[in-house]
């Protein structure tokens, strides 16, 4: 089933972004808390997940940003994609980022864009396969 998260799913999302760049499982405080009732609350902010057996095995994130060029559509923002190890192959993230599309589209969205930071051609042939394309635009990053 792929749809958006509910409010008390997070613990089901941290779990998956484990695997994430190895993030660890945060402390549950009352910042992170904070931020989820700010990231849940905000309609701009989507997080896709797939499920199975109850259980997060993969999501995306889709942000739509309000424009002012581009006859004042908005773009849509792609983070944070991720399938769970054991399900990878299973066209998940996939579907995750059609779903984000339908989203974008459904906003009037004129692109949706992504980073990504890995250098495996598996990933880019991934990203591809799913409609987007690395020939357009060029990325640059400042980390802070």
């Amino acid at each position: 089933m792929i749809r958006e998260i509910l409010p008390h799913e997070l613990d089901g999302l941290l779990k998956l972004y484990m695997q994430l760049h190895g993030n660890p499982f945060p402390e549950d405080t009352e910042a992170l808390r904070v931020l989820w009732q700010r990231i849940i609350g905000d309609p701009a902010h989507h997080i896709i997940v797939a499920i199975e057996e109850g259980k997060i095995i993969s999501s995306c994130v889709c942000v739509i940003i309000p424009n002012l060029t581009h006859g004042q559509q908005s773009y849509a923002f792609i983070e944070n994609v991720i399938t769970d190890e054991a399900f990878r192959g299973r066209g998940l993230a996939t579907a995750c980022l059609d779903y984000a599309r339908e989203i974008a589209r459904g906003e009037n969205c004129y692109k949706m864009m992504l980073l990504t930071g890995s250098k495996e051609e598996s990933t880019h042939r991934f990203y591809q396969r799913a409609g987007y394309n690395a020939n357009d635009k060029t990325a640059y990053i400042q980390w802070l």
